[in-house]
């Protein structure tokens, strides 16, 4: 069986016209079919969820224009509980993508830009001292939200960037040795730019390790850019975010995660992402191979998946579509690769053909 290909998601992009009938068409709206040949009905009710996550593509349909392969993937890792980096030049519309998923969702956000004169206090908060009581109060910061999106997450200092290595992982930040758990659901989204290095820090390996995907935002299609300016033209520019409604509470992302968290993988199946992952240990492309976090996420991805496309089970294509966002950056290549032109994404290709596929 040929592995399916690695699709690149392109950017969003805003119009004024209403969701156009071939998306809603796209949108699941029930559990899986009887698969044909063998007669199979999905022992799981999943009728909740694909309708839920219909709302939410045809409340984001109203705004943007195609780019279903990246509404697909954040959804995924939304129900994974995972956090998401895009990368992209700017102006594909890397902040546009947070601000219609968080308005579809009936929780707090936050938008924090980084840049390189911001302190670890500016993003979790500081304890002020109150005279009239003789004690401290923590007033939390702006990374206490269910979404924040953080703009150019590369422009801040080392020490900046360390302070969410705690928030990100264990969903906890310590100020003056108290913990302060975050309110669940928690997502990270943040964006950088990859070819500008004037004034930007390389994100370390462990903070890079914590975000289950790292999707690239690319040019739109010759068509998509028309559109665009068909779009911004008749409505005299502008993007409108109020079209946007909340569909989902934090109550009914919990009991659809619970619902991921319980579908179905078999033993073979949970092998081919260990063999998946520990090629990456072995290839003599890369560096730095990947680590057992890559496999939960690629598991935890594959699960969500399965369940946006209706399935109560996850299949071998599953984890195939997810390996490049979830390794291609917790591998590093080495120099004779890089100078040869080589990408991380070739290298997980490689790698995802030669691992043979179980039955």
């Amino acid at each position: 069986m040929d592995p399916q290909p690695l699709h690149e998601p392109t950017p969003l992009v805003a119009q004024d016209a209403e969701l156009s009938p071939a998306l809603a068409s796209e949108a699941p709206t029930n559990t899986a079919p009887a698969d044909a040949a063998t007669g199979f009905v999905p022992r799981t009710d999943l009728s909740a969820l694909t309708g839920q996550v219909a709302a939410v593509r045809q409340q984001i349909g109203q705004v943007i224009v195609g780019q279903q392969d990246l509404l697909e993937l954040l959804l995924v890792a939304l129900l994974a509980d995972g956090h998401v980096l895009l990368e992209g030049v700017p102006g594909v519309a890397k902040t546009l993508t947070a601000k219609l998923l968080a308005r579809t969702l009936d929780v707090p956000f936050s938008r924090i830009q980084f840049t390189p004169d911001l302190m670890p206090a500016d993003v979790l908060g500081t304890s002020i001292f109150r005279p009239a009581q003789g004690d401290f109060e923590f007033r939390p910061g702006p990374i206490f939200a269910s979404v924040v999106l953080i703009d150019e997450i590369n422009r801040a200092p080392a020490k900046t960037q360390s302070a969410l290595f705690e928030v990100m992982e264990e969903r906890t930040v310590t100020q003056d040795g108290t913990a302060h758990r975050m309110t669940a659901p928690f997502v990270v989204l943040a964006t950088q730019n990859p070819v500008e290095q004037e004034g930007t820090y390389r994100l370390p390996e462990a903070q890079l390790d914590r975000f289950l995907f790292k999707l690239n935002v690319g040019y739109p299609t010759l068509a998509e850019e028309v559109q665009i300016l068909q779009g911004h033209h008749s409505g005299f520019g502008g993007t409108p975010l109020e079209k946007v409604k909340p569909v989902l509470s934090a109550q009914d992302l919990t009991a659809l995660r619970q619902q991921v968290g319980q579908q179905r993988v078999e033993a073979n199946v949970l092998e081919y992402i260990a063999k998946i992952v520990g090629q990456t240990r072995a290839h003599k492309a890369l560096y730095l191979g990947a680590s057992p976090r890559a496999s939960l996420a690629l598991l935890n991805g594959a699960k969500a998946l399965a369940a946006l496309r209706g399935r109560d089970f996850v299949t071998p294509e599953d984890v195939q579509t997810l390996a490049a966002p979830v390794l291609r950056h917790r591998i590093m290549l080495t120099p004779e690769r890089e100078m040869e032109g080589g990408t991380p994404d070739e290298v997980v290709k490689a790698i995802v053909q030669s691992v043979e596929v179980p039955r």
